[in-house]
């Protein structure tokens, strides 16, 4: 007999929507503000920002340095926003259709362009499961606007524009151009993006999505491009999920040039040497509970690889496009 395992999947998800749930639409959040009947995309102010805008964090604190250069304090300013992708609990990236998160991309874009007039940096991110430290499992990112670079972009501004100078190229172009000459590390490719275990992966099941084509910002994609991405973040979510039969947790988040008023004014000339990307930092290492820790020797010396690039790559591309929610199982 036949049994559609999408009603275990429903079961599960009815449990979860028992318990009360700050993001669902009509609920009470945290600070008694209560959310709109949303039927789509809901986007509010985090109720507890970790960046706050000038005129309520600058008067505060002052710029600070000590002689020997050794306390330095500089206040910054910024804002930070909450995105949920879909009123119903469940619906996470893999399960949902490509227009819905067609229209999450969207949403990222028209925010990208808001925020990126006012701040130097625009930083799109989702943690998704509890091992990530996300506190509710309602399907939702984080959108974190600062009026500075802060440091991991900042290195990586710094990579692209070495490399450029020194070759006369486009770094991250011509990583994935010989990656997808190779094939060994591509998990899922379109005729717009690629999926690529990196060379130098740290986490066993790490990824990068990058365009095949130059492409800046997330606001340089046009309607055709945004399609293609949303199907394969949905195709790399539906595998990730596949891999342990679970949720799979990760963290992800894209990366594209500086943002700020000049951004917008001079044509992204400034930024020319700058290709978009995204990252997909999954903990899961041989299970759906076993995780892999930086600890010890790895974060007193260096990370180690517990998988090779191409392990990795060929376990993820093994598996079915289809979600196991949706598969039928023999009973």
């Amino acid at each position: 007999m036949h049994k559609e395992a999408t009603a275990d999947h429903n079961d599960d998800a009815e449990k979860k929507e028992s318990k009360p749930n700050p993001l669902a639409p009509g609920c009470t959040r945290s600070n008694g503000q209560v959310n709109p009947m949303y039927d789509g995309i809901y986007i509010f102010n985090n109720d507890f920002p970790a960046l706050m805008p000038a005129e309520e964090f600058h008067s505060k604190v002052d710029d600070n340095e000590d002689e020997e250069g050794l306390f330095v304090q500089t206040p910054v300013a910024g804002h930070c926003e909450v995105m949920c992708f879909h009123p119903r609990t469940d619906l996470t990236i893999p399960v949902m259709t490509v227009d819905q998160i067609k229209q999450v991309i969207d949403s990222w874009c028209t925010r990208l362009r808001e925020l990126g007039k006012l701040y130097k940096w625009v930083q799109i991110f989702e943690n998704k499961g509890q091992i990530m430290g996300c506190s509710n499992p309602h399907p939702h990112c984080q959108i974190w606007a600062s009026d500075f670079l802060p440091q991991e972009p900042r290195r990586v501004d710094q990579c692209q524009k070495r490399y450029e100078q020194k070759y006369g190229k486009n770094l991250l172009l011509t990583y994935v151009e010989r990656e997808m000459k190779s094939g060994i590390r591509v998990v899922v490719s379109n005729d717009h993006w690629a999926v690529v275990v990196p060379y130098w992966a740290l986490w066993p099941f790490e990824t990068i999505l990058i365009p095949l084509t130059h492409k800046i910002r997330l606001t340089d994609l046009n309607d055709c491009e945004r399609i293609s991405l949303a199907r394969i973040m949905k195709q790399l979510t539906i595998k990730y999920d596949n891999l342990f039969r679970c949720s799979f947790p990760y963290s992800m988040g894209f990366h594209g040039a500086p943002t700020g008023v000049d951004a917008w004014t001079d044509n992204d000339v400034t930024y020319s040497y700058w290709q978009l990307h995204a990252h997909y930092y999954p903990p899961l290492l041989r299970s759906a509970s076993v995780q892999k820790y930086m600890v010890g020797y790895e974060m007193l010396a260096q990370p180690q690889r517990d998988l090779t690039p191409e392990i990795a790559a060929d376990l993820l591309r093994s598996q079915c496009d289809v979600h196991y929610s949706e598969q039928k199982t023999e009973k």
